[in-house]
């Protein structure tokens, strides 16, 4: 891979987050997050590489970084990026990581909640090319310890978990960033660039009863209302991601603690509702390509199938066009087919899909896997939970 050095003065403060995460950078582009973290959340990204289907449920990781001290007597300090010898090198998600990236100063964090550490991951940025990303970060788990935490801080979370939805739900919201718009609201609550921010005070409020006003926050929906149809769809999907994330995590023995369900959809209704329909037409024309080639291989094609941009079919029926195929649990910037063979510049020129949604676990500071463990049930309640919840928002 070719040497592409990033400098300090091309790094920012990535604040595209519902749930603070103090002390993360992003790219001047945005595309790549970087957060501070321990070797042990280092050492369970490099795993995942054996456990392809919960790694499609986690952000994309792309290396890591050694935040090295500050020199003076040279131009800069440099920051190698690592590769596990457990890394896919045919991943495309690698393909543009550069060999080495320079800052002119070494940053660590310190302070104001921040990890104190000189190692920091580089993660996708799950909310890139939204227009305006409505985030939620919702921790799982009544337990929120690890085994290794000493006596007061287990107590402590403990208690946080008795007095909020976390003993009885096995969730929280720990924040969100709702899409409000630019124009003045006679709401008391002042908006932050045009996003309602909802921070960890407001979720720890909530109890099981008043948990599910977060989440009728978060899609938008007022009382008395009909539900917007394509606010629906997205619900659907987010619970068949949730159900695709319960089926992973029920193979695996494993244990995580105070990891956080990532929920991001795009909260322009106009930009969504594009989205839908750019996605219906690259369906539709994967459906003709399909009939295409399938004729012109047995000179028949009377299967109704649509491939869905996962790869996987989905058969056309009475509810298609109510509930469309279900892409993967992160957005793809997918293009349409044609029947003709396509060139590497013409593809480059094809339009992208603008996202929809997207579903993923984070915060990995305490996770491992446990053979002969069997799986995370603690976990699994606050995902059950999850999805009895955004069921009953469809009702």
């Amino acid at each position: 891979m070719a040497q592409n050095p990033f400098r300090k003065s091309q790094l920012v403060a990535f604040t595209n987050t519902a749930a603070g995460h103090d002390g993360v950078l992003s790219d001047v582009s945005g595309t790549t997050v970087i957060k501070p973290c321990k070797q042990a959340e280092i050492r369970f990204y490099e795993s995942t590489f054996a456990h392809p289907e919960f790694a499609e449920y986690i952000p994309k990781f792309m290396g890591t970084l050694s935040l090295l001290p500050d020199n003076d007597s040279a131009f800069a300090a440099a920051t190698a990026l690592t590769q596990s010898s457990s890394f896919d090198q045919q991943n495309p998600a690698l393909q543009h990581v550069p060999d080495s990236i320079v800052m002119e100063k070494a940053w660590a964090p310190s302070g104001g909640g921040k990890i104190t550490t000189e190692t920091a991951i580089m993660l996708e940025n799950v909310a890139e090319h939204y227009k305006k990303p409505n985030i939620l970060d919702l921790k799982l788990g009544a337990r929120l310890w690890a085994d290794d935490a000493p006596r007061a801080k287990r107590e402590k979370l403990d208690r946080n978990a008795e007095e909020t939805t976390s003993k009885a739900l096995g969730l929280r919201i720990a924040g969100m960033r709702i899409w409000q718009g630019l124009e003045p609201t006679n709401d008391s609550e002042p908006l932050v660039d045009g996003y309602r921010v909802y921070d960890k005070h407001y979720g720890r409020a909530l109890t099981s009863e008043t948990v599910r006003q977060g989440f009728e926050h978060f899609f938008r929906i007022r009382k008395g209302d009909v539900l917007n149809k394509w606010v629906k769809r997205v619900i659907r999907r987010f619970i068949e991601y949730l159900e695709g994330l319960q089926s992973a995590l029920e193979k695996e023995e494993s244990r995580m603690y105070s990891s956080s369900l990532l929920f991001v959809y795009e909260g322009d209704r106009a930009a969504l509702q594009e989205a839908f329909k750019s996605e219906k037409k690259l369906l539709d024309s994967l459906e003709e390509d399909a009939t295409y080639q399938n004729r012109a291989s047995n000179g028949n094609s009377s299967t109704n199938i649509v491939a869905s941009s996962n790869g996987h079919s989905s058969m056309r029926g009475e509810a298609q066009s109510d509930r469309a195929p279900l892409p993967p649990p992160h957005h793809s910037i997918a293009t349409a087919p044609t029947h003709e063979p396509i060139s590497e510049d013409e593809e480059d020129e094809q339009p992208p899909i603008p996202p929809i949604q997207a579903l993923k676990l984070i915060d990995f500071a305490h996770a491992e896997w446990t053979p002969g463990h069997g799986p995370d049930e603690n976990m699994l309640h606050g995902i059950r939970t999850a999805i009895r919840l955004l069921r009953e928002l469809l009702q």
